[in-house]
């Protein structure tokens, strides 16, 4: 019986997990990139940037499975990503910001202490994909 109700417990868990709303007002804000910082739940990057380089980003991300825009545009200057992890869906937000001459990225996720470092490996990936060459 036991057995039966840590199950339903942890179902109970992951529906709350896929299933949570994702307010654009609380997740959709300025990165704040001062430096690059890791979190432990998440990163923070800023990287110089071309004409194209927000476009290519926005490319990458929406290219992951499991991705989606959650408000923002291109065109706007700003968009934040709702992307879910593959095992247990759970959700990461990215805040990617065009500030000038530079592109600000804010990884984090949304649950739990640590996302043990799955923004910063996503992340690493998406600006080591944006190197010429």
């Amino acid at each position: 019986m036991i057995l039966w109700v840590l199950l339903a417990i942890a179902v109970a868990l992951l529906l709350v997990f896929r299933l949570a709303p994702s307010d654009p007002a609380r997740w959709h804000v300025d990165p704040r990139v001062a430096e690059d910082v890791d979190l432990k739940r998440g990163v923070k990057r800023s990287i110089a940037a071309g004409p194209d380089t927000m476009a290519n980003l926005d490319q990458l991300i929406q290219s992951e499975p499991r991705s989606r825009v959650l408000a923002g545009s291109v065109d706007q200057g700003m968009v934040t990503y709702l992307l879910r992890t593959q095992v247990f869906g759970f959700p990461d937000y990215t805040t990617v910001q065009q500030s000038g001459d530079r592109v600000n990225i804010y990884s984090r996720s949304r649950f739990g202490r640590s996302d043990i470092g799955v923004n910063k490996a996503r992340v690493t990936r998406w600006l080591d994909a944006l190197q010429p060459g």
